[in-house]
């Protein structure tokens, strides 16, 4: 089965691609590790992508579209996998259908951690990284031992500035102007299915399972 997965920055639509890669022993492909991959191994779509990060731009859609292609066109994807941040506008998500339709492939499900902002503000800005190891932890959730000390290594914790309720407000105001069409695209492909990213991140799981089936 060949899954999106779609969400605003902070609704835990990363951690459910990992564990739905688990469950259904699918690769989780997100194009960040597909970018440091090619890059690292100094292919030619990574050496593309390189010239423009290196300068601060964004890597074009049908460079990121190939590089994306290249990836689920591998042996592990045969199965299937997990799309995680990919496609972000609707131009990368037709570029990506005709792309797979190439392949006599198509994607199965198309799945919306729907979470409210005000939410996701509250959730972001509690999060807090190590300054030292870089462990993550949340004052909330998953607070330390002793505040604002890292367990791991002992060094200080901070709110990292793409934290911050100012910065997530804008990610979110971008996520909705871009991102947000997509689930009219795959609503009206017949594919997606919302789930509520509130509660526990183990029933989100469940109500997933639900969808793709044991």
């Amino acid at each position: 089965m060949k899954i999106i997965m779609l969400g605003a920055p902070g609704a835990g639509k990363g951690t459910q691609a990992k564990k739905i890669a688990a469950k259904y022993n699918i690769p989780h492909i997100s194009t960040g590790d597909i970018f440091r991959a090619n890059i690292k191994n100094g292919t030619e779509l990574g050496k593309k992508a390189k010239t423009y990060m290196d300068q601060g731009l964004l890597v074009p859609d049908e460079l990121v579209v190939d590089l994306v292609v290249d990836r689920v066109n591998q042996e592990d994807c045969k199965e299937g996998y997990v799309l995680d941040g990919f496609p972000r506008t609707i131009p990368q998500a037709e570029a990506l259908d005709v792309a797979l339709e190439k392949l006599g492939q198509k994607i199965d499900y198309a799945i919306d951690v729907d979470v409210p902002d005000e939410n996701i503000v509250h959730r972001m800005g509690g999060r807090r990284a190590c300054v030292g190891c870089g462990a993550t932890y949340h004052v909330e959730y998953a607070p330390t031992k002793v505040e604002g000390i890292c367990d791991t290594c002992g060094k200080e914790l901070i709110l990292r500035d793409d934290d911050k309720p100012e910065t997530v407000k804008k990610r979110l105001g971008v996520y909705h102007e871009q991102t947000q069409p997509l689930i009219d695209y795959y609503t009206k492909a017949g594919i997606l299915t919302a789930v509520d990213g509130t509660i526990d991140i183990e029933d989100v799981f469940q109500t997933i399972v639900k969808i793709l089936g044991e």
